[in-house]
């Protein structure tokens, strides 16, 4: 039986937070991280409609897991790597359509103006020796240059060990500098 006691001690008992719902915590996470995981695949597969899907099948499959998230703090991890992953994705993809004979090759390598108009002329050369890279040492790169992680971070969104990323950023760093004709 409950007394008037017991019900104002309960009333004094700070109100405990509620966790986001999945909806909520997706349409934040998309508000803050949006422009800067489609900048992230934009500078992986080189097409801005490509990289908006990317992004956003990344939120798509954060909203559909989010229960067996192990932490709210770990989405925005999941968000980068489901990113890499989707351009990854989309570049095998690319590269077996390649291998069959297209009838206008033409209409396949020409960006549209919107997309070349995101870039400056002067990053044009440094994004093409990009694209010249290894995709390893590529996506090592862009996320340690671009989307400014740490060694440990890129280890855990690529899945590989930290010896690997800094082997393959000075040897990625090594190759842009020969590319662009730069002393080291």
């Amino acid at each position: 039986m409950r007394t008037a006691a017991m019900t104002a001690g309960e009333a004094l008992d700070p109100p405990r937070a509620r966790p986001e719902s999945a909806d909520q915590a997706v349409e934040r996470l998309y508000r803050e991280h949006r422009l800067q995981l489609v900048r992230l695949a934009y500078l992986l597969v080189g097409d801005r409609e490509s990289a908006e899907d990317i992004a956003q099948d990344a939120f798509a499959g954060l909203h559909r897991h989010w229960q067996r998230l192990r932490s709210p703090d770990a989405a925005a991890g999941y968000l980068r790597t489901a990113t890499v992953n989707g351009a990854r994705s989309m570049l095998r993809r690319r590269r077996t359509t390649r291998r069959f004979p297209q009838p206008d090759e033409s209409a396949l390598t020409t960006e549209s103006a919107e997309a070349t108009s995101l870039l400056s002329a002067e990053h044009a050369e440094v994004l093409a020796a990009l694209r010249r890279l290894p995709d390893r040492q590529r996506e090592v790169l862009l996320l340690r240059y671009w989307s400014e992680l740490g060694e440990a971070e890129i280890a855990r969104t690529l899945g590989i060990s930290v010896g690997a990323v800094k082997s393959n950023a000075s040897r990625g760093r090594a190759a842009l500098a020969t590319m662009l004709g730069q002393d080291r």
